[in-house]
């Protein structure tokens, strides 16, 4: 069961990494944040419309692995559409789960509730890559500040 999930959890990101979603700049965003992760040169910046606390547009640009272009394109699609409140609470809990190595690939992953998402847990297992697939998250965080 694990390995059929990491299957279909790999093509997950195969596939935002060759069409990411929301890849562009915004013409004129109301906020953005940049990522960087030095350790291997990804660069995400993240470009943010906010309306009566809902964000209404969220958008990315950057160069960088596979799994942070999914990542991004993955949380461009999640974000939409929610209020700040919303929004920090799934960061938070993408972010702390991504980051606790105890918790396995299960159909009751606390990131179930995040649909497509939780195709980021793979990467647990190469623990210099949880900065590649919470780079663009973090930058989210600061950009609905």
């Amino acid at each position: 069961m694990e390995e059929a999930l990491e299957d279909l959890y790999r093509d997950v990101i195969l596939e935002h990494n060759r069409v990411p979603r929301n890849k562009c700049r915004l013409p004129s965003p109301a906020k953005s944040a940049q990522g960087y992760n030095p350790s291997c040169g990804d660069d995400i910046t993240v470009f943010v419309e906010i309306m009566d606390d809902i964000i209404q547009r969220i958008t990315f640009d950057g160069e960088g692995c596979a799994i942070s272009q999914a990542s991004a394109s993955l949380m461009t699609e999640i974000l939409t559409g929610k209020s700040r409140q919303e929004a920090f609470k799934i960061i938070d809990d993408i972010c702390s789960t991504l980051s606790n190595p105890t918790m396995g690939i299960t159909l009751n992953n606390p990131l179930e509730q995040y649909g497509e998402v939780m195709s980021l847990m793979g990467v647990r297992k190469f623990p210099m890559r949880i900065k590649c697939a919470t780079l663009a998250w973090h930058a989210a965080k600061e950009a609905i500040l």
